[in-house]
Order: structure tokens, then sequence, then C-alpha cells
């Protein structure tokens, strides 16, 4: 695979067919003229002490020259090299809640498209911190292992929809969990979980389990989507229009709302800072200070392949084909003696 730093000097290309063009329009025109010269035996005493075939030889040679040397200086990159690179950052995972209540609108367009922005916010600015996603409903699982890849990352966030997990539901505690397990074993700090969530715990442990999270040293911090009036929960058709409201087992409509002291218990046990987005105030700001203070580590060096510089290679070739230029000789060795006035 080839790649090339200045493309657009390949352009000139079109310059040197123009050329070629031209030159073999003014060649056809010379030998038209030249046979008006006289016969052939006196044209070829006229030109006895000139190579022809030379001339036309150096001329190819000095068109492969221009050619390399157009290629040599648009900038090719030819193969891959390693280069090693070392991050120094935390290990970041973010909690995200999945579950139906996320579509209620009280938080525009939606609270789960505000969690999605807000993460996106987060991954622009991060330096060097790896950053990974736990999706949770009633039940939880790891959506993206920790990456240093950024573009990856934002790729995952801007695909997470409501259906990612079938069990309805919010099941903060096993979110958590499956959080604690992502971590790598070997560290013990520098690991922080972001939980954003309406709150709506069903299970009623979430508050111990970001106990022992604090307890195995990872930070846990929470983020709050939703207000305290709450908004009804949209329920759409199969093309994505809104169909109807969620409404309970009596058919009553359903309203959720934000369990803002919840997430505050939670990250209270796990020694961390609660954050809430209610479409008037709020960011990742806040949380991205805090993190910027905690203790860097050298995470695991990476190796990148990019593509190697190769354009020494075409630019020796053109000089070769230059200095073949140079040497060849317009001369004959031999010149025929002249015999005659015409012959």
């Amino acid at each position: 695979m080839i790649e090339f730093r200045y493309p657009f000097i390949l352009l000139a290309y079109i310059f040197i067919v123009a050329i070629m063009i031209f030159n073999t329009t003014r060649s056809r025109e010379r030998e038209a003229e030249m046979t008006r010269w006289g016969e052939e035996k006196v044209r070829r005493r006229l030109f006895s002490r000139l190579d022809l075939k030379s001339i036309k030889r150096k001329s190819v040679l000095e068109g492969w020259g221009v050619i390399f040397l157009i290629f040599a200086a648009s900038g090719p990159q030819i193969g891959t090299t390693f280069q090693e690179v070392e991050r120094k950052g935390v290990d970041i995972l973010v909690a995200l809640d999945v579950s139906k209540s996320m579509l209620a609108e009280d938080v525009k367009p939606t609270r789960l498209e505000k969690a999605k922005f807000e993460i996106s916010r987060l991954i622009y600015q991060l330096k060097g911190d790896r950053i990974g996603l736990v999706v949770f409903a009633g039940t939880s699982h790891l959506y993206l292992p920790l990456t240093g890849d950024y573009e990856a990352a934002r790729l995952f966030v801007n695909a997470v929809d409501t259906e990612m997990v079938r069990s309805q539901g919010t099941a903060l505690s096993d979110a958590l969990m499956t959080g604690l397990d992502a971590f790598p074993k070997e560290d013990q700090k520098h690991r922080t979980l972001i939980v954003m969530s309406d709150g709506e715990d069903h299970e009623g442990e979430a508050v111990e389990s970001a106990k022992r999270l604090a307890e195995a040293g990872v930070v846990v911090h929470s983020v709050g989507v939703g207000t305290n009036a709450g908004a009804l929960i949209p329920i759409y058709d199969t093309q994505g229009r809104r169909a109807d409201y969620k409404k309970d087992r009596r058919g009553k409509l359903v309203t959720s709302t934000l369990n803002d002291a919840m997430l505050r218990e939670i990250a209270a046990a796990g020694s961390g800072v609660s954050v809430r987005f209610d479409g008037r105030s709020g960011s990742m700001d806040d949380l991205l200070g805090v993190i910027e203070t905690m203790e860097k580590r050298t995470l695991k060096t990476h190796e990148y392949s990019q593509f190697e510089d190769r354009y020494e290679l075409f630019l020796a070739c053109a000089f070769l084909f230059f200095v073949a230029n140079l040497l060849t000789p317009t001369r004959r060795k031999r010149e025929e003696a002249w015999r005659g006035r015409f012959v």
C-alpha cells in the first residue's frame, strides 16, 4: 500500500503528458520537413556526425528522470514502521444507562442523547487517558474495553441506543461490578468509573457496590441526567415515530424523575463527585477537572504502525536517469567519409 504526503504534486504528470503529445506532433512535422531537403543519401551526409538514435535515447532518459523526480517530490510513503508511544493518564470507564427511561425528553433532545453528547465532549478533551464504556439497563455488559483510540471510542458512543440491552430496568449495582471487572487487576489506583443515569435503581445495592469499588481503589463519580419534575417515557414504533407513552399496569402514564439523592449517595460512597444535567446547567468539565488532578501513570506502551517515507528511492532513480542522459553521446564514433558532392 502506498500513500503520498503531497499528492497534489502528481498533477504535474498532466503537463508531462501534454508536453509529450506536443513533442510527438513536432517531431512528425520535422520529419515531414526533412523529406523536402533532398534524397535520403543527402540527408544522411548532412547529419553524418549526429547519432539520431542516441538523441532519441537521451530524450527518453530525460523523460524518465522527470517522471521519477515528480514522484519523489510527491512524498511517497510505502510500507509501515513501528513507533513506540508512551501514554500517561488514568483509566476511565463510563457506565451508561440505556433503559427506556433515558428516552424521556425533560433534557433535550433526550436524556440518552444528552449523555452521549457529554461523553463525546469528554473524549475530545482526554490526553493520554484510556476510556471504556459499560451499557446497562436490567443487565449490563462491557460494550467498549479500555482503549486509547479516541476516534473508535466516539464511534462506539454514537452507536449506543436503548435496544442494546433487552432486559429492562436499571441495575446500577450490576453495572458497577461489571465496571470493576473491566479494569486491569495489576493496578490498584489510577482508575475511575463514571455512572451516567437517571438514578432509578431497581436493585437497591448500588451504594454498597460503590463502596466495594472504592475499597478496590476505583473512584466512582455519578452524573444525573434528568429533572426533578421528570417527563413521560415515549414509546416508538418500528418506523421510529412516537406511538404512545409508557403506562403502568393500571393504565396510568409513567413519569420518570431524576433520583438525584441516590446518585449523590453513590458518588459519596465511591469517594467521587456528583454532577447533574438538567437541561439548563451541568457538563463534564467539572468531572474532567477532578480527573486531571488524579495521579497519572504510564499506561501500557502501544506500537502504532505508520507509513514510512520512501522518496529517496525514487529520487535516486531520477538521479541515475539524469546522469545517464548526460553521459550518452550524440556524436557518432565513426563518421562516413565524404566521397563526392552528391553521393
